[in-house]
C-alpha cells in the first residue's frame, strides 16, 4: 500500500508509475474523495475539541450545547467511515510503483533477459515429456486424481513421488545449511488480514480457495503460496534494527483457482490447482532490498546449479511484474519436450509496500521506519520435478539421478 500523503504530494508522477504498470488511475476522483475526507475529519477534531472545553464547564446550560454537539460528532463519524471506505477502495487496488531500472512494457514481450546458464542437451532421440515418462508403471497418475478431485490434480507414486519428497529435503537443506535460512512450518490456512497485508485480497480473491467455518468471525483461505504465511510472521511488529536481515524459507502446499488461467498449460503438472513450493522470504532495512534481491536469486539458481539443469534469468518489465512487486527476476527452465524454458520461480522486492499493509516496523535513529520485504521461489517443486525428468531421461525412458540427490533418494542411480 502506499503513503498516501506522498501520493496526494506527488500524484502526477503516481499516475504515470501507474500507468507504466497497466493501471488506470483515476486521479480526480482519488482527490475529490481525499478532500472530502480530510474536510470530514477536520470538522470532526474542531467539535471534538469544542465538545472538551464545554466539558470542562461546571454551568448546566452547555449540556444542551454538548448533547448537540455529539450528535453532530456522530452523523460527521458515520459519513467519514463512508468516505474513507471509497477511498480505501481506491489505495487497496492500486500496484506497487516499479524501480527505475525496470524496464518499462505492457507485457512480457519486454523483458529482457539477464543472464543464461548451462548447455541444452542435445539428444539422439526424440525427447519424451514428463508425463510420457511418468505413464511408466503409472508413477504419475491424472485419471485417478481426476476421480478424487477433478483436473489440474496429480497423484504421484512411488519413485517419482520419493522425487518430489527427495528435491524438497535437498532445498531445505541447501537454504539453511548454506544460505542462514531459518527453516518455518507454518499454518497452510490464513485469515483475510494475512492475505490482505501481502497483496492477495481485494486484488486478487477470485484466484483463491476460501475455507467456510461455522461461527468463525474472520473469512479463512488456504494459502496460495507460503510467502503469505512467512511474511506475516513479522505482522504488527516493531522489529530492532540489529534484528534484521530476517530469513525465513518453509516447503508448503499452494492452492490456486487459476482463475484466470483458462486454457493454458491443462494437460501436464505446469499449471495445477495444488502443488509444492520451497517458498524464501527475506526481512530488511528498505535501503537493502536491491542486494537481497540478488542474494536471493543466487540462492534460487544455486539448486538449479547443483542439479546440472539449464536455465535464463529474466528482468521483467512494469507491465509483466505481480501486484506487490517493486522488482521482479524470473527464472526460466529447460524444458525439452517443449524446446523452451519456462517459470520457475519469481523473486521479488517488494519495498515497503508490503510492510504498510501489514503495519511491520524497526527502529531506526530517527524513528520506526516500515521494513522491506522480498520473496521468492527457492523452487517450485513440480516444474522442478518436471525439469529434473525431462533433461535427465534416457532413450529407454529411465531417468539418472543427479549425484547430488542421491544421497537422498536411497542412493539410486536411476528411475
Amino acid at each position: 500500500m502506499h503513503n498516501i500523503k506522498l501520493l496526494r504530494e506527488n500524484i502526477k508522477d503516481f499516475k504515470k508509475k501507474l500507468s507504466n504498470r497497466n493501471f488506470d488511475f483515476n486521479e480526480k476522483e482519488f482527490e475529490d474523495l481525499d478532500k472530502h475526507n480530510r474536510k470530514l475529519i477536520s470538522q470532526k477534531e474542531k467539535l471534538e475539541q469544542e465538545k472538551k472545553i464545554l466539558s470542562k464547564s461546571k454551568d448546566k446550560s452547555n449540556f444542551e450545547k454538548s448533547k448537540k454537539i455529539s450528535e453532530e460528532i456522530t452523523k460527521l463519524s458515520g459519513e467519514q467511515i463512508i468516505i474513507q471506505n471509497k477511498l480505501n477502495k481506491i489505495l487497496h487496488f492500486l500496484p506497487n510503483l516499479a524501480l527505475d531500472d525496470v524496464p518499462v512494457g505492457q507485457d512480457e514481450k519486454t523483458n529482457k533477459l539477464i543472464e543464461q546458464y548451462g548447455s541444452v542437451k542435445k539428444f539422439t532421440f526424440k525427447p519424451k515429456s514428463h508425463i510420457e515418462l511418468g505413464l511408466k508403471n503409472k508413477q504419475i497418475d491424472f485419471d485417478t486424481s481426476i476421480k478424487l478431485s477433478g483436473s489440474r490434480f496429480v497423484i504421484l507414486r512411488d519413485k517419482i513421488a520419493l522425487l518430489e519428497r527427495a528435491l524438497i529435503n535437498f532445498m531445505l537443506d541447501v537454504h539453511t545449511t548454506e544460505f542462514d535460512y531459518t527453516e518455518i512450518s507454518p499454518p497452510l490456512i490464513v485469515n483475510e488480514d494475512v492475505m490482505f497485508g501481502t497483496g492477495q485480497i481485494p486484488k486478487f480473491e477470485a484466484d483463491q480457495f476460501e475455507i467456510k467455518f461455522e461461527n468463525s468471525e474472520q473469512r479463512k483461505f488456504l494459502i496460495p503460496t507460503a510467502e503469505v504465511s512467512l511474511t506475516n510472521l513479522i505482522r504488527k511488529s516493531l522489529i530492532k534494527k540489529e534484528d534484521l536481515p530476517q530469513r525465513f524459507v518453509a516447503s508448503t502446499p499452494c492452492f490456486r483457482k487459476e482463475a484466470g488461467s483458462y486454457g493454458k498449460d491443462t494437460k501436464g503438472m505446469i499449471r495445477q490447482h495444488q502443488f509444492y513450493k520451497v517458498e524464501l522470504v527475506s526481512i530488511v532495512e528498505p535501503k537493502n532490498c536491491n542486494s537481497e534481491l540478488d542474494r536471493m536469486l543466487n540462492c534460487a539458481t544455486s539448486i538449479l546449479k547443483k542439479l546440472s539443469i539449464p536455465f535464463q534469468t529474466i528482468l521483467l518489465s512494469t507491465g509483466d511484474m505481480g501486484f506487490s512487486a517493486e522488482k521482479t527476476l524470473d527464472i526460466e527452465v529447460w524444458i525439452p519436450s517443449e524446446n523452451k524454458y519456462r517459470e520457475i520461480s519469481s523473486c521479488s522486492s517488494c519495498g515497503s509496500f508490503q510492510a504498510r499493509r501489514m503495519s511491520a516496523k524497526y527502529k531506526t535513529e530517527k524513528g520506526n521506519e516500515f521494513v522491506g520485504t522480498l520473496n521468492g521461489s527457492g523452487l517450485a517443486v513440480g516444474r522442478l520435478v518436471i525439469a529434473l525428468l525431462e533433461n535427465n531421461q534416457n532413450e529407454d525412458g529411465s531417468v539418472t539421478i543427479p549425484n547430488v540427490l542421491k544421497k537422498y533418494m536411497n542412493n539410486l542411480d536411476k528411475i
